[in-house]
């Protein structure tokens, strides 16, 4: 659910579908990587004490005792001040009695601006759970998108977020680095993977959205994306090379509208079957004959 101060684009993961959606920025403070067009043309801004105040009024007016879930929106809420979260979060639970959690993306330079312990006093004020997009692991093609972290960097963020006690939902997108970097993208980001060690492990096909450096790239032919079983061999070696210790317990999935296969695993104990199953998307992608890259039903393109 969600409520004013919604006059221009809200993103939200789907498992936050039934979240009560509380903005307290708009768009994106960095909104430089070359992949995304998600905020571009909205002017980052941090919501007033007002705005968000009315907005968990009105929640509270609509369905007091539903709230138990709130998402901070927009791209990267974490951006405010530790002082000003905590004052938030007390007031949400103040507010909704059945009140569970809060969750947010997480921008790697706001993670790493906050200290762990500022961290764990959030997560026992109510931020439970945090979504980053880690993308890679590989400082070459985090330099080439533009998103503002290098490699130990990039493990840092989910480290820090790990050692505070939250659980960490990671995202990495297959075919990022290209048919050039598919190798050193795939060993370097499950090589971060392995020192994270996420709570939850999404694997994204690379999309090409209009408006994004990305695509202007490939249209120079500057870019060379992945075949689908390209990706699924890019997969492959990220699952095969990934090292989480025996007892660990890692949701993994592939279920987002880009992918090809929607595989599912709890990692590390099935990976051996996850394996299997990519081999098997590998060997039945390689039958196309043909793929338009302009095509969404073939390949992750969007004009």
């Amino acid at each position: 659910m969600f409520f004013d101060s919604y006059d221009t684009p809200v993103f939200r993961p789907p498992s936050e579908a039934r979240s009560f959606i509380l903005r307290l920025t708009r768009g994106c403070a960095h909104n430089k990587c070359t992949y995304c067009n998600m905020y571009r043309g909205v002017q980052f801004q941090v919501l007033t004490d007002e705005e968000i105040v009315r907005q968990i009024g009105m929640a509270e007016a609509y369905g007091k005792q539903s709230v138990r879930r709130v998402f901070f929106a927009d791209g990267d809420a974490l951006v405010l001040s530790t002082e000003r979260l905590l004052k938030i979060l007390h007031l949400l639970k103040k507010t909704f009695p059945n009140f569970e959690r809060a969750s947010s993306y997480a921008a790697p330079k706001d993670i790493l601006r906050k200290s762990e312990e500022e961290l764990r006093q959030l997560r026992e004020a109510g931020l439970k759970l945090l979504y980053y997009g880690m993308e890679t692991g590989d400082s070459l093609t985090l330099a080439a998108i533009n998103k503002g972290v290098d490699g130990e960097e990039s493990i840092e963020v989910g480290r820090r977020a790990i050692a505070a006690g939250m659980e960490l939902s990671v995202m990495i997108i297959l075919g990022i680095a290209g048919v050039e970097g598919t190798h050193r993208h795939a060993i370097a980001t499950a090589r971060a993977l392995s020192a994270i060690r996420p709570t939850y492990l999404g694997a994204i096909c690379l999309m090409l959205y209009r408006g994004s450096e990305l695509k202007a790239q490939f249209e120079r032919g500057e870019f060379h994306p992945l075949s689908p079983a390209g990706l699924m061999e890019e997969l492959y070696e990220i699952i095969d090379h990934l090292e989480l210790p025996a007892g660990e317990r890692c949701v993994f999935r592939s279920n987002h509208i880009s992918n090809y296969a929607p595989l599912a695993a709890t990692l590390p104990t099935e990976k051996g079957r996850l394996l299997a199953d990519i081999d098997y998307s590998i060997a039945e992608l390689s039958k196309m004959k043909e793929w338009d890259v302009y095509n969404h039903d073939k390949y992750a393109v969007i004009r």
